[in-house]
């Protein structure tokens, strides 16, 4: 598991300020505890999950029981999956906190902004990239 790099300890309230460097040890300590208590939360839920599912299992002998208990585990299965791509990528935000490259577009290499970096943690373009991207996305889906 990661740690942070930093010398001091970072104070609980401490928030990230346009008004200093940016991606400084600071910012980067608080956003690795942000995502890792991020991945430890869904970490728990996802063990809930999977204890809920393993007591869940008796056999209804209504078939309408059935059908839903079969419709609620296969959306907690579909929530799972998602969750477990989630923490790629929070494992991926991690390591880019590692190499440097965390906070930074991965299209224009300018940084993202520290609110969006706060709203979203794991975004690796900025909000102008990101909508360049999705609006390719719906000019080739609608074509």
């Amino acid at each position: 598991m990661a740690t942070a790099k930093t010398s001091k300890t970072l104070p609980e309230d401490y928030t990230p300020s346009e008004d200093e460097p940016f991606m400084n040890d600071s910012q980067r300590a608080y956003f690795r505890r942000k995502l890792l208590n991020w991945r430890d939360e869904i970490m728990r839920s996802t063990k809930e999950t999977l204890e809920h599912l393993q007591n869940d299992s008796e056999q209804h002998a209504d078939i309408a029981d059935r059908a839903t208990s079969e419709s609620e585990r296969a959306l907690e299965l579909r929530a799972r999956d998602r969750q477990r791509k989630l923490i790629s990528k929070i494992d991926e935000a991690l390591a880019r906190i590692d190499d440097g490259t965390y906070g930074y577009c991965e299209e224009t290499g300018e940084p993202i902004s520290l609110k969006r970096l706060d709203a979203r943690p794991i975004a690796t373009l900025s909000v102008e990239a990101q909508e360049r991207h999705e609006r390719r996305e719906r000019v080739y889906r609608d074509e």
